[in-house]
């Protein structure tokens, strides 16, 4: 198996593994973690998600091999890796060790959160190779750090520290070496105590936000938002408060 997947709680784990070409993707490595994105938005137990590479190292991106040999390492309504084109609709942390450059940054930038250790390195070198970056990361790269920085990045293909995606506010957390896996499932365990529809909600808002007029973006977020307020998690969050004691989300 190219991908590994486990749930914790509310939280699916899912390793690439395949670490004698450093992760990086194929066809069959790409349907996996399709698969496995579709099992956590198709499971009402599955709150959040975390995703992560084994041997030490996230994701080199493109299997340059399997490419040659006619392969296509992209899944149809999924993209790049069977996640960068539509990502779930439930939160997903990257936890990256070692490296994540081309697709494999490209995959980071699909996520919603990022937890990386000191011994990460990011970038989209395809420039270098007279390529572009096809797999969304010249879409999203814009969004997540500053504008020139990122245009920086992409521009020279030069590979970035973690210390300088951390300064870019690319990461949410840094850590040592070996611990960015235990960090992220962490924190998509807090997420998962949440309510299911809240968290999913909050992350369709904080995502779609951006296309959003001004003249439309309260309706819009209304349209979300009065479904969940009226929903029986949100008696629930609120009796549980009353009655001091831990909500029993059900998803509805």
């Amino acid at each position: 198996m190219t991908v590994h997947t486990e749930i914790r709680g509310g939280v699916l784990i899912v390793t690439i593994d395949r670490p004698e070409v450093k992760n990086a993707i194929d066809t069959a490595t790409a349907q996996a973690i399709a698969d496995a994105m579709d099992q956590l938005d198709r499971e009402p137990e599955l709150v959040a998600s975390v995703l992560t590479g084994a041997g030490g190292t996230f994701c080199a991106g493109m299997d340059l091999k399997a490419f040659l040999a006619g392969e296509r390492p992209s899944i149809d309504g999924r993209g790049f890796a069977g996640i960068a084109q539509t990502p779930p609709v439930k939160p997903v942390i990257a936890a990256v060790e070692g490296h994540a450059i081309a697709g494999g940054f490209e995959i980071v930038l699909a996520c919603d959160l990022v937890v990386a250790s000191e011994t990460a390195v990011f970038g989209l070198p395809e420039v270098k190779r007279g390529l572009l970056a096809g797999g969304g990361g010249l879409l999203r790269l814009p969004e997540r750090v500053p504008y020139a920085l990122g245009l920086e990045w992409a521009l020279t293909g030069d590979l970035v520290t973690a210390e300088q995606a951390r300064e870019a506010g690319l990461i949410s957390r840094l850590t040592p070496k070996g611990d960015a896996l235990g960090v992220a499932v962490g924190l998509a365990e807090r997420i998962a105590k949440n309510g299911p529809l809240a968290v999913r909600g909050t992350k369709e808002i904080w995502t779609r936000a951006r296309d959003w007029s001004n003249d439309e973006r309260f309706e819009r977020m209304w349209e979300i938002y009065e479904p969940i307020r009226s929903s029986e998690d949100a008696r629930e969050g609120a009796t549980a408060f009353r009655e001091k004691r831990a909500p029993v989300w059900k998803g509805r």
